[in-house]
C-alpha cells in the first residue's frame, strides 16, 4: 500500500510522524508549538500536502524513540495511518555525559526544591568542566543502534510497507557540552552500518545545519537551529521521503528559499 492508496481509502491524508529530540521543534530563541509553520516537520507536510504527529522532548536519545513507540498512544493511532515514520535523534545519544544520564533525567524529582536547585546548580557548573573528557557519551552507539533496530522492526512488523528514514546526529558549538562532540564519528559509524544492512534512508543532518550553526545563524545555546536550519533539513527530507517512494517525486525538491514561509520568531 503506497500513500496515495492509503489516502484514496481512507479519505483522509497520510501523516509524517516524527519521532524526535528538540532540535525539531526549537528555533533562533526557543522552543515552539508543534505547529509553528517554520519547523522543518511542518514544512516537510506543507511540501507533500500531509498531516503531523511530531513526538518529541528536550534530551531524547533513540531509547526514547523506543519507550515513545511503545507507550505512547498518540504514535498508536498515527501508526496506521502515517505515510513515513522519521527517526530524528542521535544527536544527544552522541554528546558527552561524564555525569550519569539517569542523574541528569531524575533532576526534576529531586526533594525538597531547595535542594532540586543546588543539586542542578552543581550538575550545569560541572557538565561543562568535564565534557572534555569526551566520554561517556549520553548512549553508545551500539545501545543506540539497538534501539533504532528495535523500533524500525516494530514498525515493520505493524506496517511493512511503511517507509522509515533515519538521521545522523548534528553538530553543535555549546559551551554547555564544552564545544565537544568527540562521540559523533562513532556514532555516525554505526548508524550508518545499520541503515545500510536494513535499507534506511539518512539524512545528515550536520551537512544540513552546519553553515547555521558555526555562521551564527542559530540559537544562541549552540546546538538548536535558525531558520535557515531547519529550511536545509526540509528540503534533505523531502529527497529522502521522495528517494523511498512515500511521496512522488516532483521536478525540483524545495529550495530553502521556499521552504520558508513566514520566518516568525
Amino acid at each position: 500500500m503506497t500513500s496515495s492508496d492509503m489516502e484514496a481509502g481512507s479519505g483522509e491524508r497520510p501523516v509524517l510522524l516524527v519521532l524526535a529530540d528538540s532540535l525539531s521543534y526549537y528555533g533562533p530563541k526557543g522552543g515552539l508549538p508543534s505547529n509553528h509553520p517554520d519547523i522543518w516537520p511542518n514544512i516537510v507536510a506543507r511540501e507533500l500536502d500531509w498531516d503531523v504527529e511530531l513526538v518529541a522532548r528536550i534530551g531524547w536519545t533513540s531509547r526514547d524513540v523506543w519507550w515513545a513507540l511503545t507507550q505512547d498512544p498518540r504514535v498508536w493511532s498515527a501508526v496506521p495511518r502515517a505515510g513515513a515514520v522519521v527517526f530524528a535523534v542521535g544527536g544527544m545519544d552522541s554528546l558527552p555525559s561524564p555525569l550519569p544520564t539517569a542523574m541528569r533525567e531524575q533532576l526534576r524529582y529531586i526533594r525538597p526544591p531547595a535542594l532540586r536547585r543546588v543539586v542542578r546548580t552543581a550538575y550545569q557548573w560541572l557538565q561543562p568542566r568535564l565534557s572534555p573528557l569526551g566520554w561517556p557519551v549520553a548512549l553508545p552507539p551500539k545501545l543506540s543502534v539497538e534501539y533504532l533496530e528495535s523500533s524500525r522492526a516494530a514498525l515493520e512488523y505493524m506496517r511493512p510497507e511503511l517507509p522509515v528514514v533515519g538521521t545522523l546526529p548534528s553538530v553543535h558549538r555549546s559551551e554547555a557540552y564544552g564545544k565537544v562532540h568527540s562521540g559523533r564519528p562513532g556514532a555516525v559509524a554505526a548508524i550508518t552500518a545499520w541503515a545500510e544492512d536494513k535499507n534506511v534512508p539518512l539524512v545528515d543532518l550536520a551537512e544540513a545545519v552546519r553553515a547555521d550553526i558555526f555562521g551564527g545563524r542559530g540559537n544562541p545555546d549552540g546546538i538548536h537551529w535558525g531558520w535557515d536550519g531547519h529550511a536545509q533539513v526540509a528540503a534533505a527530507m523531502l529527497t529522502a521521503l521522495r528517494a523511498t517512494g512515500a511521496a512522488p517525486m516532483l521536478g525540483e525538491d524545495i529550495t530553502a528559499a521556499d521552504a520558508v514561509s513566514s520566518r516568525a520568531e
